[in-house]
């Protein structure tokens, strides 16, 4: 039996607690602790927890394949580190009004529906994988939140990307459910 606490599922761990912590520099901006900082600081910083976050969502599924490391846990942490980090980043951003209500509306029902479909998927002992569209978006929305969080240019059309491709791999993955 695979030990549960390692590695991989230590960095989803870590994602996790930075989930909050990105929420609370995007909408916290009011804190008398914070009175003297320049608005652009809690962007840099929320940026950098961002980008913390994403890099250990590469290397806790990386790892994992590559030094044999995957497990249940794993299995269930890793996804729920993804959503609330997305979770965090596009409500924080919705609040800043940088994020257009709907376009984080779709993404987000998009991503409880297939977290829903996951579940009915394991208790019917289907097997449906990720696909590469799914990774496609997971990638974009990571690049629209970043882009939002700096407020970049181009970070709208890229936010509008994200829903075209995450309602397209949500399509995919209903459809893969219900082949198998």
């Amino acid at each position: 039996m695979k030990k549960s606490l390692n590695l991989p599922n230590s960095l989803a761990l870590f994602r996790i607690a930075l989930a909050p912590l990105l929420l609370w520099f995007l909408i916290d901006r009011a804190n008398p602790l914070f009175e003297n900082w320049h608005p652009s600081w809690f962007d840099y910083f929320a940026g950098l927890i961002f980008i913390i976050a994403s890099v250990t969502d590469f290397f806790d599924g990386f790892i994992a394949r590559a030094w044999n490391q995957m497990t249940k846990l794993g299995g269930i942490l890793d996804p729920l580190a993804d959503k609330m980090l997305v979770l965090s980043g596009f409500l924080g951003l919705m609040v800043l009004d940088r994020a257009s209500a709907w376009a984080v509306f779709l993404i987000l029902s998009r991503e409880f529906f297939i977290t829903g479909l996951r579940v009915v998927a394991v208790a019917e002992n289907k097997n449906v994988a990720s696909t590469m569209a799914g990774k496609i978006k997971t990638v974009v929305q990571m690049f629209a939140i970043g882009f939002l969080i700096m407020n970049w240019p181009y970070a709208t059309a890229i936010l509008w990307l994200a829903v075209i491709l995450t309602i397209y791999s949500g399509f995919e993955y209903t459809r893969d459910y219900f082949k198998a």
